[in-house]
């Protein structure tokens, strides 16, 4: 196993070496204060490859040793290497072809060595001493440190990720049968790869090396690419028979490898369902693997997968009692659901539906009964495509009630009634058979071997359960055992009890460790996978593992979820590593340019509208088209949003608040849905589809999108957060659903907020925790969209008497109401709805009315009329077309709507990387050319890995400022220099002190009529443009003129108006600070006055210039003495 060595330097800047026995990666990062003083938001990472001998170790500090590089991520403002220090073997599929499983991962940060001094990395002892002259500091500090990466490094040193530094660990074998041997580490299936957003700088960095040098990187194993699942081998010994032919004495092995996507990766109830693009929960490729000895290779592979539709569940402490939704209708499901299954297609041939959910538990019932629509719908819609009539043989279901056929007294030993219904598609599937074959004998010592196929799989089963772990474990046992039968049957044998034991095993160890990757703990039934029966044991086991589940998906799998977010790169605002590369940096300015050539923008419209219900039922009296058809109007197609806002749409009970009950919500969305349907039906418009809905207790979001748009919106999410009752109620709080429209993000939130004339500090307080509390999946908040529309009851009143508001109300004065609203008052303050935009109201107050009638508030409280009902946005993206409310009285709120026309930006994804890749191209050797014609690498006694010259800013502010001072050695001159607009201008030495004034001018013209007689200068002076301001000054400058050295040297050349002359003369002024005080003197300055002169007015006079001279030695910035003798001639005022 090839292993390297970790180096680290702190001086002169921080350094870190990953070095094998030839070659070496250096790395370095700037700083966090370097990054924030360039205000560079993205860190930047420079890595080069270098022979080992070009690097001196002696100024370096050991860190033992590692088996590979996962990569770089950003972690809290720094970024660190992640280096594999700790692995075992776990598999051998055949010989020459080792799985490793990674044990221990160590971070290194590229900024300090902050973490290092706490001993969380440790040193191999079994590196020799006198490689290194520096000592570990073993000194714990007393103050704890926060360390960012202690999570990403339990979770990659689980147990449950492996690499292979032999072959592809992402391809299944039958796929790298028909490539190169050699192992390219650019075919890897990035669906299968977990180390993706850490490894992907350094592939990058891999790919625009010169082919000896990747050559080079590539043999060193540095790189390392790692997967996720289970790899696990028994060996079967020689004196187990497997096949009758060909028997030898050496030892065959039986193998399995499980790969778990990184696509929808996540924990059991944080990841469920299919997203848009057709990526499942929990999706897993298991491979089984026989190699005999010696020639010989069997495989077979099966698909788990969450159930392909959109659909979530609930935490909760009863067994079998979380609550399913389902989030999306059929016609909003039917594209992803298709997406997912054209891809396995595509991948592995026709596919067999194994689905073994329960036709007695309600969720799951529901779960089916949506698989088989959605199946039937991709049947229908690609027989369409081909023009035929036939059966869809490429997608076949076989439905299995698993817990129902092992009810009975056989237990679960009744799963086996399977094998009837699936063998067909079995031996139509067939196996991939490969094998080993002489090709001659190019010499008398070697022979030639190739590998020839003899059989391919051509199709592939997908099982699923609920959580596709137990039940679909112990099938997928089933099927690998029959593939496994079919293939001995074929050399002339069968399944011994000794390969059927190992089998067992394997896939008993397969389950335990998905399942611990999922759930949480090992897998349930284990013991009758492992054993072939079930006994009292295993069944206590199971009841243990239970329970462990439901302590870890109540209070460990958030966490556990956020960490994996981060190894993916998936979370909002996590920024990737990027490394320096002049060539990307081009690139992507003039991508930026060329924007038009692969986008374009769009204008939709949105429909949003919200209504308090005051609790009451859906009925077939009520008609709800004077406020949904408002948004339809003669001139266009309708909108393509609607936002449904409904508040109290069940009575808030004490026994209400505190659960949801979706039936009332399932009623009024119906209504909705044929309310604005028929209305599209009758200007033959596509209609509209249920996108998502959700609900708090009282509180509903509904948005519908019409037909034709469906295929431009994906990642749809949503969430509640409750405020009632500091957050344990359902009555108050709020519901927001968000989603991808193209390229544009938006969001819609309702929200019910706290009651009472003066709580407004309250409301406030209820709008400040749904804003910050409520979140998306991967960290997304309500403000990372470009589109946010708030609508609902936010309960702000009116601060006048109630006769008052009631006449204005009547008389149509909005303005004097609007200006005592609490609402528009508290965002005038800054105390709620920041940044947010509500269109004129124009509409009398939607509260509170008596139902039925158009007379406000008549009861006993006699309540004051406010605007409870708004609709706020935000984004520039947005115009506002319409703001109103409709006149529905069953109700003892009005409804408001608005409409809005919103712009789309849609970018061509596949056009933009073809335009990036040509710029690419087109700049690579140019730029580089520039570069290299540069003194490139380093020196070896410094080990720096570029001249510092040679970069733009960007790359010079790698070596952090706290190292290393980069304008001492080979840095640009930091010395200011001031140039004239010509030559002939000087400064105008009366100009006034104030350097922010605007009446002076800054340079004073210089005649070239000028003249130098007996010795004195004597130009033109620019008019005096405020006299008196200097005036004002002139004993202040007369007391401290001797203390006055500070000076500005005019370029340009002196002016010498005598070419005869022996003597040239510069021009030179006094300079003052603001308090027209001599600046500080350098230590090594030394100033000779030719005559001392008595203080009094400032009236110079010719002879008294003429023999003044000032003699010092000049300084530059850094205090380098300059020898120069420097003649100093003040003007004086012309008489």
């Amino acid at each position: 196993m090839a292993s390297l060595r970790i180096y680290t330097r702190n001086f002169p800047h921080r350094t870190i070496v990953l070095a094998t026995s030839d070659y070496a990666l250096l790395f370095k990062s700037e700083s966090r204060s370097t990054r924030r003083r360039n205000g560079d938001t993205v860190p930047r990472c420079q890595v080069d490859l270098v022979p080992v001998s070009s690097i001196q170790f002696e100024d370096y500090q050991i860190h033992g040793k590692g088996f590979g590089t996962l990569g770089l991520i950003h972690l809290d403002e720094d970024v660190f290497v992640s280096v594999i220090t700790g692995s075992s073997k776990a598999a051998t599929v055949r010989p020459g072809e080792s799985v490793f499983r990674i044990d221990k991962v160590e971070f290194f940060c590229l900024s300090h060595s902050r973490y290092e001094d706490r001993l969380y990395h440790e040193v191999d002892s079994s590196i020799p001493v006198e490689v290194t002259e520096t000592e570990v500091d073993y000194d714990l500090r007393e103050t704890p440190i926060d360390v960012p990466f202690l999570a990403l490094k339990k979770l990659l040193s689980d147990g449950s990720f492996y690499y292979s530094l032999d072959f592809n660990l992402t391809d299944r074998l039958q796929d790298r049968s028909d490539k190169s041997a050699t192992f390219d580490i650019e075919s890897l299936d990035e669906d299968m790869l977990w180390n993706a957003h850490l490894i992907n700088p350094l592939l990058i960095f891999r790919a625009y090396l010169a082919p000896a040098e990747k050559n080079h990187l590539d043999s060193s194993r540095m790189l390392t690419c790692v997967i996720r699942g289970f790899c696990g081998t028994l060996t079967i010994p020689s004196s187990v028979p497997i096949i009758s032919r060909g028997h030898t004495r050496l030892p065959s092995s039986l193998t399995i490898i499980s790969r778990q996507s990184s696509r929808r990766a996540g924990t059991r109830f944080n990841s469920r369902g299919i997203d848009d693009d057709g990526h499942v929960a929990n999706f897993v490729e298991t491979e089984t693997v026989l190699w005999i000895a010696p020639h010989l290779t069997f495989s077979y592979v099966q698909l788990r997968g969450s159930v392909p539709i959109f659909w979530e569940q609930a935490t909760g402490f009863i067994p079998g009692q979380q609550k399913i939704e389902i989030t999306r209708p059929v016609e909003a499901s039917q594209h992803a659901f298709h997406k997912h299954f054209k891809n396995l297609e595509l991948k592995y041939g026709a596919i067999h539906v194994i689905n073994l959910l329960s036709e007695l538990r309600p969720g799951e019932v529901e779960l089916s009964r949506r698989f088989r629509e959605l199946i039937k719908g991709d049947r229908i819609s690609q027989e369409t495509a081909l023009g035929a009539l036939s059966d869809h043989s490429l997608l076949q279901l076989t439905e299995f009630d698993f817990h129902a056929e092992t009810r009975g007294p056989t237990g679960y030993g009744a799963s086996s009634q399977i094998k009837p219904e699936i063998f067909h598609s079995l031996q139509g599937f067939a196996y991939f058979q490969e094998e080993e074959s002489d090709l001659g004998i190019p010499d008398q010592n070697q022979k030639l071997l190739g590998n020839t196929i003899i059989l391919q799989q051509e199709g592939a089963f997908r099982t699923n359960c609920l959580d596709c772990l137990d039940r679909t474990n112990l099938v997928q046992t089933i099927i690998s055992a029959m593939a496994l039968d079919a293939f001995l049957h074929q050399q002339g044998s069968s399944i011994g009890d000794n390969l059927q034991l190992r089998h067992s095993t394997l896939w008993a160890d397969n389950g335990d460790a998905l399942s611990k990757i999922y759930a949480g703990t090992g897998a349930l039934k284990s013991s009758f996978t492992r054993r072939g029966k079930m006994s009292i044991a295993g069944a206590l086991a199971d009841v243990r593992k239970t329970a462990a589940r439901i302590y870890v998906n109540n209070f460990s799998d958030k966490a556990r979820q956020q960490t994996i977010d981060i190894l993916l790169g998936r979370l909002t605002g996590q920024i990737p590593v990027l490394l320096f590369d002049p060539v990307n940096d081009r690139v992507a300015t003039e991508l930026a340019q060329l924007s038009s050539n692969y986008s374009s923008t769009t204008s939709i419209q949105i429909w949003a509208g919200t209504f308090n219900l005051n609790g009451r039922h859906p009925g077939p009296n009520i008609d709800l088209r004077p406020w949904l058809l408002s948004g339809f109007n003669r001139h266009d197609d309708g909108p393509q949003i609607f936002a449904v806002g409904f508040q109290e749409i069940v009575t808030l009970s004490p026994q209400q608040i505190m659960s949801t009950d979706p039936t009332t919500r399932k009623v009024w969305e119906q209504n909705v849905q044929s309310c604005i349907n028929s209305e599209a039906s009758s200007r033959k418009l596509p209609k509209y589809v249920l996108l998502r809905s959700g609900q708090l207790v009282g509180a509903a979001l509904m948005v519908f999108v019409r037909g034709d748009s469906l295929k431009y919106i994906k990642n749809v999410e949503g969430n509640v957060k409750k405020t009632g009752l500091s957050g344990m109620a359902g009555n108050k709080g709020g519901c927001a659903i968000r989603f991808d429209y193209s390229n544009t993000r938006i969001c819609f939130v309702t929200a019910h907020l706290a009651a009472g004339f003066a709580n407004y500090d309250e409301r406030n307080k209820d709008y400040d925790t749904i804003l910050r509390g409520l979140r998306f999946l991967k960290n997304r908040s309500i403000e990372d969209h470009d589109t946010i529309v708030w609508l609902g009851d936010f309960n702000y009143r009116i601060g006048l008497a109630n006769q008052l508001v009631r006449e204005s109300a009547i008389q149509g004065d909005y303005q004097k109401l609007y200006d005592n609203d609490q609402l528009n008052l508290q965002m005038l303050a800054g105390r709620a709805f920041h940044f947010y935009t509500e269109g004129p109201i124009t509409f009398p107050p939607t509260y509170k009315y008596d139902i039925g009638s158009d007379h406000y508030d008549t009861s006993e409280k006699a309540r004051i009329p406010a605007w409870c009902d708004r609709v706020l946005w935000k984004g520039s993206n947005l115009r506002q077309l319409h703001y109103s409310s409709a006149n529905l009285r069953f109700s003892d709120h009005r409804p408001v709507w608005a409409i809005f026309t919103c712009m789309i930006s849609v970018v061509d994804e596949k056009q933009k990387a073809h335009l990036q890749h040509t710029l690419y191209r087109k700049y690579r050797h140019s730029t580089r050319a520039v570069v290299a014609s540069e003194p490139e690498k380093a020196d070896a006694n410094t080990g720096k890995l570029y001249h510092p010259g040679i970069f733009s800013r960007t790359q010079e502010s790698a070596i952090g400022a706290a190292y290393d001072k980069w304008w001492l050695n080979h840095g640009k001159s930091a010395r200011s220099q001031v140039i004239p607009p010509s030559n002939n201008h000087i400064w105008n030495i009366q100009r006034i002190p104030n350097p922010f004034s605007w009446d002076d001018n800054d340079w004073a013209q210089v005649s070239p009529s000028t003249e130098i007689e007996n010795g004195a200068l004597n130009p033109p002076l620019p008019p005096r443009m405020n006299l008196s301001g200097y005036q004002r000054h002139r004993s202040s400058y007369d007391s401290n003129r001797e203390h006055i050295d500070a000076t500005i040297e005019v370029p340009g050349k002196p002016y010498q108006d005598n070419p005869k002359s022996q003597k040239s003369s510069k021009t030179a002024f006094w300079m003052m600070d603001s308090n027209h005080k001599s600046p500080p003197l350098p230590a090594s300055t030394t100033k000779t006055l030719a005559r001392e002169e008595s203080p009094g007015p400032y009236n110079p006079r010719p002879h008294d210039i003429a023999d003044r001279s000032v003699t010092h030695t000049k300084h530059d910035i850094l205090g380098e003495a300059i020898n120069d003798r420097l003649t100093w001639e003040p003007l004086h005022p012309k008489q």
